[in-house]
């Protein structure tokens, strides 16, 4: 059913008036009658088109600082009113109210002013009471009454009454209702999460307004959407558009590199790092990172925290990958990496990341901190006869950060600020640690004087045995086994030295 309904009284509040002047002057030329307050009856009458204000159709002024304006019977009865319902007609006309057929009105800008860092009196200011609620009215009543809640939206509603010679159908009210009530609910999620800071409550409310559709999920066969502003934490070079694969690899490679102060470039492949190196100069670590593991590498996303310069760019163009990410490129550099309109890069920006993790379980969501905690070489205590060089103990800091982002289970081998070899995603420490060493002498990584790292204690002195039997020298573990007692014991008897951290650092 289209159900028509022509426009004839509109009621227009807006904070943000740009792009408001055309629909206004249409809505004008069609013979509509407008109703205003405040900034926007102003801007109404500088158009040079009548207005009538809300307080001449209410009797009442607005109070309270401008906290009430529209919250009377008026407003709402004539927005609310039934037109189909005889007692609704005949209370709407003995009490002089007229229909309002249009509701144009957004909120005020909450979020923004959290973001600015206001005071808590200015945060609180800018919760909307009338603007929500008329909202809510006009889309609720949404059978009879247009209800625009975005500034977005004003040039829809004039194509729509150009091509309807005023009027407007079922379907478009019905879709801008959604509209507003997405608008809506956003706009009480930000509010509630701002107060839900301090002891909060166990509940999960997330909203998020950007979205972009990718090209499909994680295999051909599936949707995918990502929801976020992309565009503020990356500039685009180059490239086709991330795919979901591309964005879970991407944010793996970000929590990883954040984790070093030091100039470095790591190299991941389904999340897992394949490479990773610090030292000195881009070129430097580039050629470190990619001797790895350069038969992975194939296809991978690469990151660094320092600017890429022309000579690392000649070197890094002779690999085919999927996405590199930096905070800078020289313009020699892109010229280089920009020759192949496929590869994908990213100039990150400076945005802050949340704290919390989210996701789909079962018929709900688990959430949790994000894990934040990264040991330093005071947290690491020695448990064995051993105890590890000033050297060793910075190749224990470097191989912990990688175990921490690598699918456990895990077991990273490093010397010298480079990853040697890692066993990822193992039923068992064990697989993983030979894994590990199968990957290191592929590459011809000599283990002698290595150093290894695992993500969670062991519960058997097994790879302690192994580790000792390969050449690594200085283990580090978080401990609190029943047996840790069993694996110091075989380092000791292997002369090999332990540190445990008390952290552990399990990923899935």
């Amino acid at each position: 059913m289209s159900h028509p309904v022509k426009i004839k009284n509109a009621l227009i509040s807006v904070y943000y008036k740009d792009n408001l002047e055309p629909l206004i002057r249409q809505l004008h030329e069609q013979g509509v009658v407008f109703y205003s307050t405040g900034g926007t009856e102003k801007f109404i009458r500088e158009l040079g088109i009548d207005v009538i204000a809300v307080e001449d159709l209410t009797g009442y002024p607005s109070i309270l600082g401008g906290r009430v304006k529209t919250l009377h019977p008026k407003v709402f009865g004539g927005i609310l009113n039934r037109r189909g319902l005889n007692e609704d007609q005949a209370q709407i006309s003995q009490y002089e109210i007229p229909e309002i057929d249009l509701v144009i009105v957004d909120l005020y800008p909450f979020e923004e002013t959290v973001s600015s860092g206001a005071s808590e009196a200015d945060i609180i200011e800018k919760i909307d009471i009338g603007g929500i609620s008329l909202i809510r009215a006009a889309a609720k009543n949404y059978n009879d009454v247009v209800i625009i809640a975005s500034k977005d939206d004003y040039k829809t509603l004039g194509d729509i009454l150009t091509e309807n010679n005023g009027y407007t159908m079922l379907s478009h009210r019905k879709a801008f209702a959604r509209q507003a009530f997405n608008i809506s609910s956003h706009y009480d999620t930000a509010i509630f999460n701002y107060f839900n800071q301090e002891d909060p409550l166990t509940v999960f409310k997330y909203s998020e307004q950007k979205a972009s559709t990718l090209r499909y999920g994680e295999n051909p066969h599936q949707k995918g959407v990502f929801y976020g502003k992309l565009d503020a934490m990356f500039d685009k070079l180059n490239g086709k558009e991330l795919s979901y694969n591309n964005l879970v690899d991407v944010d793996a490679a970000v929590a990883l590199i954040d984790e070093f102060d030091e100039p470095t470039f790591a190299i991941l492949k389904h999340t897992n790092a394949c490479g990773v190196a610090s030292g000195n100069s881009m070129l430097e670590v580039w050629k470190a990172a990619l001797a790895c593991d350069p038969v992975s590498a194939f296809g991978g996303v690469l990151i660094c925290n320092r600017e890429i310069d022309e000579e690392t760019a000649a070197e890094i163009n002779k690999l085919f990958f999927e996405v590199l990410i930096a905070p800078s490129f020289s313009e020699s550099a892109k010229q280089i990496l920009c020759g192949k309109k496929n590869r994908i890069l990213l100039k990150r920006n400076d945005v802050a990341l949340p704290s919390k993790q989210f996701k789909t379980l079962l018929n709900g969501i688990i959430e949790q901190d994000k894990d934040q905690l990264m040991e330093t070489a005071e947290q690491m205590t020695p448990v064995t006869d051993r105890k590890p060089s000033a050297q060793e103990i910075k190749d224990l800091v470097f191989a912990n950060k990688i175990v921490k982002h690598t699918k456990s289970n895990t077991i990273v081998l490093a010397r010298d600020n480079k990853l040697i070899a890692s066993g990822v995603g193992q039923t068992s420490r064990v697989d993983a640690l030979q894994q590990a060493i199968v990957k290191a002498n592929a590459f011809n990584f000599e283990i002698a004087g290595s150093v290894m790292a695992s993500d969670a204690f062991f519960p058997f002195p097994d790879c302690v045995e192994i580790a000792a039997d390969a050449g690594v020298v200085m283990i580090l573990q978080p401990g609190g086994s029943i047996k840790d007692q069993e694996s110091i014991d075989m380092a000791n008897a292997k002369g090999v030295g332990m540190v445990t951290t008390g952290v552990r650092h399990f990923k899935h």
